[in-house]
């Protein structure tokens, strides 16, 4: 297992950030909407789109929260993650989701919405959204979508997801 080190994307890191994302998934789709984002002042919130760094500077993880609402009430979005696939599997991306949320939470952020594989998401403290009343948009299997409250002293929105205009949804 290598040991990462995390900061926030800079300027300097949107071409590096295309490259990683496009890299991890079969289409530059996800990349293109990590670009997308970037330039909608609505969704992006400097700060939160984190990079895991290896140990000779070079990045090779990336996770981003956007802006979203969950009826009406500002949340975030964790998506897309995304890793080289030359170190999947190494904790880069964890590193990544954990740096971002703990970002996100010393912000003063509370809600997080995800959807994605059921049985990696838990690790960071994501459960079911039901189980909070947040509903996605469109048809979602129930254990794909998950939520994290990162202070559950704070109140916690229910209803329907509003994402991003980048996301078509």
């Amino acid at each position: 297992m290598s040991s990462w080190s995390t900061r926030p994307e800079t300027p300097a890191d949107i071409t590096t950030v295309h490259a990683i994302v496009a890299a991890a998934f079969p289409t530059e789709a996800e990349a293109d909407l990590v670009d997308a984002l970037r330039s909608d002042p609505q969704a992006w919130i400097d700060g939160l789109s984190m990079l895991a760094i290896d140990a000779t500077g070079t990045p090779a993880g990336h996770a981003l929260l956007t802006r979203c609402h969950v009826g009406g009430t500002p949340a975030l979005a964790l998506a897309p993650c995304a890793v080289l696939p030359a170190v999947q599997r190494t904790g880069a991306g964890s590193a990544a989701i954990v740096a971002v949320l703990d970002a996100a939470r010393a912000r003063g952020e509370n809600l997080v919405v995800v959807l994605g594989h059921a049985g990696y998401y838990p690790r960071f403290g994501f459960t079911r959204a039901s189980g909070f009343g947040v509903t996605a948009p469109f048809d979602v299997p129930g254990e794909a979508l998950m939520a994290l409250a990162l202070d559950p002293a704070q109140p916690v929105p229910a209803g329907q997801i509003r994402y991003a205009t980048a996301f078509g949804v």
